[in-house]
């Protein structure tokens, strides 16, 4: 065959081409016979577990927000029950100075803003190194 010859021919594929027989019929049947496969329907979430799920998360956070705030006397400052310690220790005197003097900056800058809870935070944790550092002297004797 040459090049004029399958031009010819790719010609006469271009017409269109009725079918032998009708296939519309046999598509229908088929169509018919076949069941309607059941499309999963999506559960809904029950209202009452919603709703229960965020008072879980509200009772959460409002207890660890309570845990990190730091007690308050009546002036709205941390309590403390000693103004100066000194320990006997003297390996434990210059940590002793420096919480006391971190202590007071937090409790003035606490003055300024007293509804600040990264100060109360820092003034809790500070009170914590201090209680630490007491159990370090009673240990040392």
């Amino acid at each position: 065959m040459n090049d004029l010859e399958y031009l010819r021919q790719m010609r006469s594929l271009n017409r269109p081409v009725a079918p032998r027989r009708d296939l519309w019929a046999g598509i229908e049947a088929r169509l018919d016979e076949a069941p309607v496969a059941a499309v999963p329907r999506r559960r809904r979430a029950q209202p009452w577990l919603m709703a229960a799920a965020i008072a879980g998360v509200a009772v959460l956070g409002g207890g660890i927000g309570l845990h990190l705030v730091a007690p308050t006397g009546s002036d709205g400052l941390a309590s403390t029950n000693e103004v100066h310690w000194k320990p006997t220790d003297p390996r434990l005197s210059g940590a002793a100075v420096e919480l006391d003097a971190a202590r007071m900056e937090l409790t003035q800058a606490m003055q300024d803003s007293p509804d600040s809870a990264a100060l109360q935070r820092l003034l809790l944790k500070t009170e914590r190194q201090r209680d630490r550092l007491r159990n370090l002297e009673k240990q040392a004797g």
